[in-house]
């Protein structure tokens, strides 16, 4: 029967042609939007990863509170004791510090006057251990557009754009003015040996990166640092395996009340980060829910239309002895060949222009100008497991609604009517 209802779609192109084309594209589209928002998602935890939060950090309970002033006055202090505990009783988790810091970069010219200011936003993290996970984690090697990593003490790397706004150039000296954790002011003279490109807009435009000891002893804070951060091994997110390293740690501290104890948060408690993931996954259910609506109604129509110009037929197939819901049981058949066919079709365009996405990418950095997202400027599409099967989802389902709506008019017409079309 259902050779027979295969063979009777593909030789009569007016029953199957435009409802298979309404499924490829509704498919295609399905797939392409859900692989872009899934990629727009992995985007954002990558770039908040690697940039401010980790998987999980370790903080004061003060410095979270005033977390957006960077109040290095609030930092962790015991930095080697904290690290080595963490290393003990999680060692699959890689810990490493980083001091975030602002200030005012101070440019000289020859005689030693102020040639160029700029307000610089600084991370310190360890750059001159072989051991450090920092390279991988900020992916250096990738992000250096001209010059060297620091070797020594005193080096720094600016941001490609910081750099082309002061109008520095490799080897000269500058001098960062900033204040103490204490609060006291401080100063400190640094040579440029190199300048990077993140690929983030609200970290690009006025990046410095240094080696943590060096702003260490910047900013008086021995054996200190505003948070330490830690990532899996293979680099990649776990909300749930991280949730649980967070509960164990603060089970552990939780008795201390005091404002210096540490504090440690996953990723997803960053500056309503949970809430732009969620919502990510609510617009990807809404796309599917979406396709699934209107292409019902789209199949719906189509159906209403073939059912006027297939009386004829129905009638001869009640005429011969073809009972109602059989009839309609055909009907539905149809209806899942099609979406099937139109589903395979449409998934397959889709990959291809998810894949197209995921390689090469879609440049935003014009809309980010004055963004202070963690985002990259580089929107790439992620195909996932998902993306192979959620086009059947509104390519199958809609156009078997459509046709089990539009084919409930068997059931409205008698057979007397329904013979008089192939009379006429």
């Amino acid at each position: 029967m259902i050779l027979f209802l295969v063979k009777g779609l593909l030789r009569d192109r007016t029953r199957s042609l435009f409802p298979v084309l309404v499924v490829t594209a509704g498919v295609m589209l399905t797939v392409v939007l859900y692989s872009y928002i899934k990629g727009s998602e992995n985007d954002i935890i990558q770039a908040s990863a690697s940039l401010v939060s980790g998987h999980v950090d370790v903080v004061t309970r003060a410095y979270a509170r005033e977390e957006d002033q960077v109040p290095n006055d609030l930092a962790l202090l015991g930095l080697t004791d904290l690290m080595n505990e963490l290393r003990q009783s999680w060692p699959d988790l890689i810990v490493t510090p980083r001091i975030r810091f602002a200030g005012l970069l101070d440019v000289p010219d020859a005689e030693g006057q102020t040639r160029a200011q700029g307000s610089a936003v600084g991370l310190a993290v360890d750059l001159q251990d072989p051991a450090s996970p920092e390279h991988v984690v900020l992916n250096l090697a990738d992000a250096m557009v001209s010059g060297r990593l620091p070797t020594a003490s005193g080096e720094i790397l600016l941001s490609e754009i910081f750099a082309d706004r002061l109008g520095v150039t490799l080897g000269e000296t500058v001098t960062l003015l900033s204040t103490t954790m204490h609060g006291s002011l401080a100063t400190a003279n640094f040579t440029i040996v190199g300048t990077l490109r993140f690929g983030v807009a609200a970290v690009d435009r006025g990046a410095i990166l240094a080696d943590v000891r060096d702003i260490q002893t910047a900013l008086d804070m021995q054996d200190g640092a505003s948070e330490v951060l830690g990532f899996f091994p293979d680099m990649v997110y776990r909300p749930d395996a991280a949730r649980e390293i967070a509960n164990a740690f603060n089970t552990r501290y939780g008795s201390r009340q005091d404002a210096f104890a540490p504090l440690m948060r996953t990723l997803r408690d960053h500056n309503g980060l949970a809430e732009t993931l969620d919502l990510a996954n609510a617009v990807g259910a809404a796309i599917v829910a979406l396709f699934v609506i209107v292409m019902s109604i789209v199949l719906w129509n189509a159906g209403l239309m073939g059912s006027l110009r297939r009386f004829g037929e129905f009638g001869v197939r009640l005429a011969i002895g073809e009972n109602k819901m059989h009839l309609y049981r055909s009907l539905l058949v149809e209806a899942l060949v099609i979406g099937l066919i139109g589903s395979v079709l449409g998934t397959a365009l889709g990959l291809l222009a998810a894949t197209y996405l995921q390689v090469h990418g879609m440049d935003i950095s014009g809309l980010l100008k004055n963004s202070s997202m963690m985002i990259s400027n580089v929107l790439r599409a992620r195909v996932t497991p998902t993306s192979w099967i959620i086009g059947f989802i509104p390519g199958i389902l809609a156009t078997f609604l459509g046709a089990a709506i539009s084919g409930l008019g068997v059931f409205r017409r008698r057979t007397a009517d329904l013979t008089k079309e192939l009379q006429t």
